[in-house]
């Protein structure tokens, strides 16, 4: 049986700690040979938003941080994965009020990103649009994310959050992306809700107290 300290955050942030020290140490070797170079940067930049999470598991919510700078990592790692999977691509747009700021740890909120965008891309494997909007009204900042796909099935809309709940038939989709998505916001304070929109297309809503406003 294992010992306690098997289990705990700070001996699993020190093994994954390992794991990202070899992955860089390959990049490395990679990017001697010009023909890898984009792999091997691409592998930098997983280490760096891993190294994040990690660091977010012993972070309180002390916050802020900034949307824009949230969005920009969200959307490169997304990109990363999609191009190395051969994903889909995706057209973003954005519509955000200036200065918009989020409680806690930068890397929880890209995460929360990142899983919505990859939603989308998953969703719509023609060709997704994701529009992203922040506004700030009454002591509360609305974040929207909205894709064109096919919508969500009114079957597992009451269920959608539930872990292993997933509309996808590829092997390996466990189905967590979105509970990790509620976790994180109820965690800072929030609530996150997903509907349909007219003719096609589902917007997640996240409300959340407001930080601030620079």
């Amino acid at each position: 049986m294992r010992g306690d300290s098997e289990l705990t955050v700070e001996g699993l942030a020190h093994d994954l700690n390992n794991v990202f020290e070899t992955l860089s140490e390959a990049a490395e070797l990679l990017s001697s040979d010009g023909k890898w170079t984009k792999l091997a940067n691409t592998i930098r930049r997983s280490v760096r938003r891993g190294e994040r999470i990690v660091a977010s598991l012993n972070e309180t919510i002390t916050g802020p941080g900034d949307l824009t700078e949230i969005l920009d990592n969200a959307v490169q790692h997304t990109e990363d994965v999609l191009t190395f999977t051969r994903g889909t691509a995706i057209q973003y747009s954005r519509l955000l009020a200036p200065g918009v700021t989020l409680p806690g740890s930068t890397a929880a909120w890209e995460r929360v990103f990142v899983n919505l965008f990859l939603n989308a891309a998953q969703a719509n494997p023609q060709g997704a649009e994701v529009a992203i909007g922040a506004a700030c009204e009454g002591g509360i900042v609305t974040l929207t994310v909205a894709d064109n796909g096919p919508g969500i099935p009114a079957s597992i809309l009451p269920t959608l959050f539930e872990p292993n709940v997933t509309t996808k038939k590829s092997r390996g989709r466990r189905g967590l992306g979105l509970h990790i998505v509620q976790s994180i916001v109820v965690e800072h304070g929030g609530l996150v809700t997903a509907q349909n929109q007219q003719p096609r297309g589902a917007v997640f809503t996240v409300t959340l107290p407001l930080m601030g406003v620079a």
